[in-house]
């Protein structure tokens, strides 16, 4: 489970925003490819200029977590989005919940470098993340 502390440290090792925006497109290079199948119009995040995709999942291995599948049409909104995953992958619904969007960006100073629409674009992604993870039906857990 990745922390955004993790992140933040990542963050100030690179040098300027061009590294950071390229680290954010080589996370995004790495995101898992989408099913079509669950490219869906519920799926899609609406309130982004970007087409951008996100599925909520439990695993059957740890049910009481949420993990995600995602695409993005834009390579820096897809790198977000790919950070979002990993900060969110294996959490609890209520720990997805408390997921605070404002400290992220304070933190990683994504405020004063991203667009007013990617900004929206980024709070709606969160948004459906959190909503697909409360619709989320609880699995037994998993019998050995």
């Amino acid at each position: 489970m990745t922390e955004l502390r993790d992140i933040v440290e990542t963050f100030d090792l690179l040098g300027d925003w061009e590294q950071r925006y390229q680290y954010l497109i080589e996370l995004g290079e790495r995101l898992p490819p989408m099913a079509m199948e669950l490219k869906t119009e519920d799926n899609r995040v609406k309130p982004c200029m970007s087409t951008v995709h996100i599925s909520a999942y439990r695993d059957p291995a740890t049910p009481d977590r949420v993990r995600y599948h995602g695409d993005c049409d834009t390579a820096i909104i897809k790198g977000v989005l790919a950070l979002l995953i990993e900060l969110c992958a294996a959490r609890t619904v209520a720990e997805i919940q408390a997921i605070d969007m404002d400290d992220i960006f304070e933190q990683l100073k994504l405020g004063e470098h991203l667009s007013p629409n990617r900004h929206v674009g980024i709070y709606a992604i969160v948004g459906l993340m959190k909503s697909q993870a409360a619709r989320l039906p609880i699995l037994a857990a998993k019998r050995a």
